[in-house]
């Protein structure tokens, strides 16, 4: 046998593939062995009169590399028990995501909050639904100077702007038009040219979107700042219905006023094109009317107008849903506030694209 270390607290001897410890096996005697757990497949422990936890964590370690432990009393046998119980298991290493993985993922996600977002929409269009029955049923139950306060702030206030920019919108067609069109002497098709944009497209889909920045931040903007007031809590409390006070009264007002704003736009553009080819290719406004009358269908504004219930039902329910989204602060009614803004524009161009191919569809 050969005395690798003596003291008196710790006594390190070994024979062939074992160790025999005896005295305090402690934190202050740990450094009497080497830092490696392999240092012997077989250690007598029977001499140890006291045992701590590191020397404990130590023994756990040669043991998880194989090393016999033999004659420890009762009670270190526990205290080992409790280490190795108290030991920290290493997290399996992270497995690196493939490529396609991790370029898919993100698009999946977004995917999600899409079709979750579609679900809550669909389900708030529903409730506003009900509550329209709910009222025809109960016409008591409507709040009739709501839903005129609404058409004066979402209908008549913004017909200036609507006006101005569909005025402005058919000066630049008649101008652009008259530019292309001089090149091979057809300047009268200009009528044309101005006529169908603007009833069929331009008219309905501009005022649109200035509605979608216009009314659907102001209703995300109302309802949110009374949800953050708990404003909301208290009708349910006082046994209002959320749906008839806030949903149906806005959104009903934007579906009768829309289209009146979209025929206001589409009377602005003709009038604001019609001053452009008077000045620029000598159009009088009689044969601008005349043009006009008998070349331009009036199906062009029957493919115009049947937009604008549509466009405004989507817009007033992203508003609504987006103001009924908004937590306790004011950050969260900014950003619900723009991402309404941003959602309700998105879906109007998207809608319009349907629509011209529905109308491609059926020949209209």
């Amino acid at each position: 046998m050969n005395d690798l270390s003596k003291d008196h607290e710790l006594t390190v001897e070994s024979a062939d593939d074992a160790l025999r410890l005896s005295g305090e096996f402690t934190i202050w005697t740990l450094p009497r062995l080497p830092a490696d757990t392999n240092i012997a497949h077989r250690f007598e422990l029977s001499g140890l009169t006291r045992l701590d936890t590191a020397a404990a964590w130590y023994l756990a370690q040669c043991q998880a590399a194989g090393a016999v432990l033999q004659g420890l009393t009762p009670e270190q046998g526990k205290l080992l028990d409790s280490v190795i119980a108290a030991s920290p298991i290493p997290d399996d290493p992270a497995i690196r995501p493939h490529f396609w993985q991790r370029l898919l993922e993100p698009i999946g996600q977004r995917m999600v909050r899409a079709l979750v977002f579609l679900r809550e929409i669909a389900e708030y269009l529903g409730r506003f639904l009900a509550a329209l029955a709910r009222a025809i049923r109960h016409p008591s139950d409507f709040r009739l100077t709501s839903f005129v306060h609404h058409c004066q702030e979402t209908g008549l206030r913004a017909v200036p702007i609507v006006a101005l920019m569909s005025f402005l919108i058919g000066v630049v067609l008649a101008f652009q038009g008259a530019v292309q069109l001089r090149q091979f002497g057809a300047e009268v098709f200009v009528v044309d040219l101005i006529a169908i944009s603007i009833l069929r497209e331009l008219g309905i889909l501009l005022t649109a979107i200035i509605v979608a920045g216009r009314t659907a931040s102001a209703l995300t903007a109302s309802i949110g700042s009374m949800k953050m007031r708990e404003e909301i809590d208290a009708m349910r409390t006082l046994g209002m219905d959320p749906d008839m006070v806030l949903i149906l009264p806005r959104v009903l007002a934007l579906v009768v006023t829309l289209p009146i704003l979209g025929l206001i736009a589409n009377v602005a553009g003709l009038i604001g094109g019609a001053v452009m080819t008077w000045f620029e290719l000598g159009i009088s406004p009689a044969m601008f009317r005349y043009r006009l009358i008998t070349e331009t269908s009036v199906e062009n504004v029957i493919a115009g107008l049947a937009k604008a219930p549509v466009f405004a039902l989507v817009i007033g329910i992203i508003g609504c849903h987006a103001g009924m989204k908004v937590g306790k602060d004011a950050e969260s009614l900014g950003a619900q506030t723009s991402t309404a803004v941003v959602n309700a524009i998105f879906a109007v161009i998207v809608l319009d694209a349907l629509f011209s191919i529905f109308f491609a569809e059926v020949g209209l």
